[in-house]
């Protein structure tokens, strides 16, 4: 199987997606305690989904997270999440910010992202080591089964 794959029931996976947003009209906000604020805030959020932050950067006018996501979760969805929740917590900590930005609108509308993907070695690795699964899975159940598109004859 794959050296760094994560499980679920009956998966292996390894989806990492790069995820880039803004505060809204791209303002220089992210400095010192709100810089601070926001990177425990997207932690905390993460955690309590159960995503692992691989890597993350905080610039003044943008959020730059690499995040690994289970398959059973869209990135839409997680993203609209994150933003929304950490745009109330924002606003929770920091008061002063709603007259700059208004309604509850910290991050800018939409998101940038991309995949990660793995080497063509790892694949080929994960594929001579399924067949080998399957065989030691096939000799440990020995029942015999009929062909139900032949017929008794």
């Amino acid at each position: 199987m794959f050296l760094m794959a994560n499980s679920l029931a009956h998966t292996k996976w390894i989806c990492k997606y790069p995820i880039v947003f803004t505060p809204k009209y791209r303002r220089k906000v992210i400095y010192n305690q709100l810089r601070k604020d926001i990177r425990e805030i997207i932690k905390d959020l993460c955690k309590w989904k159960g995503i692992e932050i691989i890597e993350g950067n905080m610039m003044p006018d943008h959020v730059h997270i690499l995040i690994s996501i289970p398959p059973k979760m869209s990135v839409s969805s997680f993203t609209g999440y994150l933003k929304g929740k950490s745009a109330m917590m924002i606003f929770e900590r920091h008061t002063n910010l709603k007259y700059k930005f208004g309604n509850r609108n910290f991050w800018a509308t939409g998101y940038y992202v991309s995949t990660v993907g793995i080497n063509t070695s790892t694949v080929q690795k994960y594929i001579r080591e399924q067949e080998k699964q399957d065989q030691i899975e096939d000799s440990l159940s020995r029942k015999e089964y009929s062909d139900p598109f032949k017929g008794s004859r």
